[in-house]
């Protein structure tokens, strides 16, 4: 204990404070959870173990509490890594229905099948499509036609990959068969419950799928192919996302059409009769952008939907009543934060609180108590120790109103000296079009137990605050996302919560081109860390994949024609500006953001006599997955403000090299 023998905590400068978050408790018995399933008794998950160089394993754990991994081992011997690269970012990658699970293994892309019990002859899964560049992901199961519906995403011609809708035999006797093709992107089919309708959503460039997006349904044929199909919801400016049939053969999907990402559902959905309505209007959202195939809405019973929504940036967990939009809100100590998954009378979500990290969570639906069932990470932080979100708002320079979550520097044992004030670390997220929540994060309480206090941003275009907030972004990036960063850390400096002098800057990805913007077009920051983050946006709009290729015409304008405003913000052409030190974390093997910008970028820099410093991490893609990489990450990014703003963090650190 660091106290002074009275039990009262001791001063120590801001930022040299010990912690109990080590960078090994980032990653050790810590695991990422993904998407969750429900089957009879069984509960299904995924999780991303950074001990096992980042590999995705599916768990089933049984009604008595027994946890096993699906499948054991692949035919060839090799540990299986259930993930999918559709879209690059990945989708869901795996379905079960009575036992039978079909999944997408990542190092060759193909779909497998596995029985529970019965792995085949040979006790391994089964491939089901072949040895080819194709990849596959949001499988769902058609047991009467013993199908598999996907998502395609064939990469075997020369130019960007081909997108479909298939149907894939479930004994892998058959070729692959084309149910839907011709738009740009494909995401989330649903099958009826009656198996003679499939729903599926789709979008062409240079639109994203929450810009705007059609949703379709379709009459299956014996093989698996289309009769018919027709466009249910969507178009031009309206967003649709999570296809989700009921019961009764109806069709719930959201979509925001009203400027809010609200539920709607649809009477015999294709015919001449088909009516739409919407469930339960609000000023919430009830879906996140679907970056992969987002699960925040599943079938409760005959009469109820499970959802969850956010408002203001917390998310809530409830039911909605199909006859009359009745919305009950389930009053649990936490948050939904991933997946949710119903059936047979269970929900089973991943959740957090403001004090507790993700879990897969069971929900007692009569008591609406949470059973874990299986944790994100074994480390628990005592009370005192934990820093709790605080919504804070403030005016940003274009006079709209910007958000964010702030974390004060928290210890049980230390405190800092009466005469300064904490360093501050803002975050920026990626997408840009994504959100941060109030939730507990290790990341982040890695800073505040050692002293730093945290701004967790959530600019304009981030969602969570209907379409108008998102929209502020178009053509605006690298304008106002720097100027709401710029302007809460000014607003935190001077309301005296924070060391105005000692002002870092974070992110990775798009996050990571926010942070070198701000430290390039504005003065407020004193250090800063990119992520693999964009330093040339012109590189970026060359030299990308499929999904986000034409992302950039919203968010900056259209390429080449506006080749100038790219340069005009690319941090990259303007590092004469840069009056701040950075150091720049980077994977080799990334494919969203190649190396060679964070090369270029730190050139630039050293050329022009900053303090600069480039971690290179091989083997690395887009986001780190090893825990070696996480753990030295953390470490040079804490080195880092140790050695520019003159202190000394506690722990062995490594010595960068600033030159």
């Amino acid at each position: 204990m660091d106290t002074d023998g009275t039990g009262a905590r001791t001063a120590r400068p801001y930022g040299t404070w010990p912690s109990p978050v080590t960078p090994e408790s980032l990653t050790a018995r810590s695991v990422r959870l993904g998407e969750v399933a429900v089957d009879g008794d069984d509960t299904w998950w995924v999780e991303s173990r950074p001990e096992e160089a980042g590999r995705s394993v599916l768990v089933r754990r049984t009604a008595d509490g027994a946890t096993t991994q699906v499948p054991a081992a692949m035919p060839d011997g090799s540990a299986p890594n259930v993930r999918s690269r559709v879209h690059e970012y990945g989708s869901t990658p795996f379905t079960v229905a009575d036992g039978t699970v079909v999944f997408s293994h990542v190092a060759d892309g193909r779909l497998y099948r596995a029985e529970v019990g019965s792995l085949g002859a040979d006790g391994v899964p089964v491939p089901l499509t072949p040895a080819a560049e194709l990849r596959f992901a949001d499988p769902v199961i058609d047991a009467v036609r013993s199908l598999v519906y996907a998502v395609q995403e064939d990469h075997t011609g020369g130019g960007e990959p081909v997108n479909s809708l298939v149907a894939v035999p479930l004994d892998g006797s058959a070729a692959v068969r084309t149910v839907f093709a011709g738009t740009d992107f494909v995401l989330s089919p649903a099958l009826s419950p009656d198996g003679t309708r499939v729903a599926w959503l789709a979008w062409d460039h240079p639109d994203m799928s929450w810009t705007a997006a059609t949703l379709h349904v379709g009459t299956l044929a014996d093989d698996g192919t289309l009769t018919d199909s027709s466009v249910v919801a969507g178009g031009t400016g309206v967003s649709v996302a999570q296809p989700v049939w009921t019961t009764a053969g109806d069709l719930v999907h959201v979509d925001d059409r009203t400027g809010w990402w609200n539920l709607y559902r649809t009477e015999a959905p294709g015919t001449p009769d088909a009516r739409t309505r919407a469930l339960h209007p609000a000023e919430a959202e009830f879906t996140p952008p679907a970056w992969q195939s987002p699960r925040t809405v599943d079938v409760l019973d005959e009469d109820h939907l499970v959802c969850a929504w956010t408002e203001a940036g917390s998310w809530h967990l409830g039911s909605v009543r199909l006859t009359n939009g009745e919305l009950e809100v389930w009053p649990l100590d936490r948050q939904p934060a991933g997946a949710i998954a119903a059936g047979r009378g269970r929900v089973v979500l991943v959740a957090a609180s403001p004090t507790r990290p993700p879990a897969v969570v069971q929900v007692d639906l009569a008591a609406h108590e949470l059973e874990v069932l299986r944790s994100s990470t074994d480390v628990r932080l005592d009370d005192g120790d934990t820093s709790r979100a605080e919504p804070v708002s403030w005016t940003s320079q274009d006079g709209a109103t910007a958000h964010g979550f702030f974390y004060p520097p928290s210890s049980s044992t230390v405190t800092g000296p009466a005469d300064e004030l904490p360093p501050l670390v803002v975050m920026t997220h990626g997408g840009p079009t994504a959100a941060t929540t109030s939730t507990f994060r290790l990341g982040i309480q890695f800073w505040t137990t050692r002293g730093f206090a945290v701004l967790d941003v959530n600019y304009g275009g981030s969602t969570g605050y209907g379409r108008a907030y998102r929209e502020r972004l178009d053509g605006a990036w690298g304008v106002v996302d720097v100027a709401d960063c710029a302007t809460g850390a000014l607003h935190l400096a001077e309301s005296g919560r924070v060391d105005g002098r000692r002002m870092a800057i974070r992110g990775g990805s798009a996050g990571g081109y926010t942070t070198l913007a701000a430290l390039t077009f504005t003065e407020v920051f004193s250090a800063g860390a990119s992520h693999y983050g964009i330093g040339d946006l012109e590189a970026l709009a060359r030299d990308t994949h499929k999904f986000e290729s034409r992302y950039l015409d919203g968010l900056v304008g259209p390429y080449p024609a506006a080749a100038q405003t790219y340069r005009d913000r690319s941090p990259i052409h303007h590092t004469e500006q840069l009056t701040a030190p950075l150091v720049l974390l980077q994977g080799t093997e990334d494919k969203v953001v190649p190396p060679n910008q964070a090369e270029t970028m730190a050139e630039a820099v050293r050329a022009k006599g900053l303090p600069v410093a480039l971690v290179m991490f091989d083997g690395e893609p887009h986001g780190f997955r090893r825990a070696e990489n996480i753990q030295a990450a953390a470490l040079a990014e804490l080195a880092f403000y140790g050695q520019v703003w003159g202190f000394e963090p506690a722990g062995e650190l490594p010595v960068l090299d600033l030159g």
